[in-house]
């Protein structure tokens, strides 16, 4: 059975419109994601795509994106690919994020994270989701790696 994020994407996310209410409803659910106005475009089992606008709130001093939005993109974007990934009976939470940053990040950017299925669903373990964003020339500006902590949820 799919997330219940991964259900609301494949019913609002066929529309530019309906990923633009998926993507605020993303942000009410985690209202700090709001801060850098993503938008989701894509999300399935094993993948994410999250796109961002260069604009002025989330600009640095030098014009370009700065530093700690593109590692909320980061996170955003591999915590859906992750939730949309494991099987319903088991949780996440972000462990550690290791990123480097490339290029300076101008223009409008698009996260991609990847996540690989889960070894065994009934044991807590480390899940990598790995992160690339690419510029408009698609040059990588940013990547991330990051450390979910995946388990079975506890029992009601």
């Amino acid at each position: 059975m799919a997330s219940p994020a991964l259900q609301l994407f494949r019913k609002y996310g066929r529309s530019g419109i309906g990923r633009w209410f998926y993507s605020r409803l993303i942000c009410w659910r985690a209202p700090y994601f709001g801060s850098i106005s993503p938008r989701i475009e894509k999300l399935e089992s094993g993948r994410c795509e999250v796109s961002l606008r260069q604009r002025r709130r989330v600009q640095n001093h030098i014009g370009t994106v700065h530093a700690i939005a593109l590692c909320n993109m980061a996170e955003l974007s591999g915590g859906l690919a992750t939730d949309a990934t494991i099987p319903a009976g088991m949780r996440w939470i972000p462990k550690g994020m290791t990123v480097r940053y490339l290029k300076k990040a101008t223009g409008t950017l698009i996260a991609t994270a990847l996540v690989p299925a889960i070894a065994d669903p009934t044991q807590a373990q480390d899940l990598h989701a790995k992160v690339e964003v690419r510029d408009a020339r698609n040059d990588v500006v940013f990547d991330a790696d990051i450390t979910m902590w995946v388990s079975p949820k506890k029992a009601d």
